[in-house]
Order: C-alpha cells, then structure tokens, then sequence
C-alpha cells in the first residue's frame, strides 16, 4: 500500500505529465498550422509519449493498490511565434518536468520507497533525453534560422520521426 503523501505526490506528476501531453498537443496544432507539418509531427510523437509517461505513473499507483487522483488540465499556453521559440519554451518545461520528477525522487528516497526509485530511475533517464532532443533541436535552428530552404529540410528530417522506433529502443 503507498504512504498517503506518497501516492498524492506521484498523483501530482500524473497530472503534470497529462498537462505536458496537453501542451505538446497545442504546439502540434500551433506548428500545423504554420504549415510545419514535419514540426507538428515531432510534437504530436511527445504528445504520445508524454501520455504514456503518465499512465505508467498510473500503472505504478494501482499495482501497488493506490487510488487514482485525476486533476484537472489547464488550457496550455503556446509560447513562440517561430519554432526557435517555441523549441526554446519546450526547452523549458522539459526542465521544469525534470524538477518535479526530481523533488519525486527525493521524496522516494525520503520515505525509502524503493518500487517508486525504481520507477523514477527510468523516468530520471527519459528526461535527459527529452532534454538531450530539445538541445539538438535547438542547436539547429539557432544554426539555420527559422526560414528558407534549411528549415524546410529540418522540418522534413522532424516529420520523419517514427513513435514505433522510439517505443522499441525503450
């Protein structure tokens, strides 16, 4: 059975992974229709996976008979008027994502519940990466600019992202 603060805390991060789907959900729309369709794509894969990072939090609660604490999803605010800004804002909540799971992990750790550190472990190395992308991401367009015939080639090179590919190397 999970300690009441425990199950609470991670009932929290389910809802601030549902509201970071919700959010790449809106920047998908946001890049569409800017007609970036390969950038919208990107997000729509993050989209999906922030979905299922909160279902494994879900998962996590139920196996070890919790009770599911759905919270309300705000309307998420697109940020940025070119996909540099918007990259630059994901940016940011990615880390601030990296935050919470963290403060979830002391909390863990606090409490010496290790099923819950165990989980945390693989969410602790999916934010690196969902860091790691966003840099990379970054780093291109701060090199190429956000027009022209570059960044139609990165939009190209975005639309071709397979969630399947991803899902399997995880």
């Amino acid at each position: 059975m999970l300690e009441p603060n425990i199950q609470h805390a991670i009932n929290i991060q389910m809802q601030a992974e549902f509201q970071s789907s919700y959010t790449y959900l809106a920047y998908s729309a946001h890049l569409d229709s800017m007609n970036l369709k390969g950038f919208a794509h990107w997000m729509n894969i993050q989209f999906q996976e922030e979905q299922e990072h909160a279902l494994k939090l879900y998962d996590h609660i139920l196996r070890r008979g919790g009770t599911i604490e759905l919270m309300t999803l705000e309307k998420p605010i697109v940020v940025g008027e070119n996909p540099l800004q918007i990259f630059e804002h994901t940016l940011k909540h990615e880390q601030m994502i990296t935050k919470k799971i963290n403060a979830l992990y002391k909390l863990a750790l606090e409490k010496a519940d290790y099923p819950l550190q165990t989980l945390l472990h693989w969410f602790i190395d999916e934010q690196v990466e969902e860091e790691e992308n966003v840099n990379e991401i970054l780093d291109k367009l701060r090199l190429i600019g956000d027009h022209g015939p570059n960044l139609f080639m990165l939009d190209q090179e975005l639309g071709a992202r397979s969630a399947e590919v991803e899902r399997a190397s995880k």
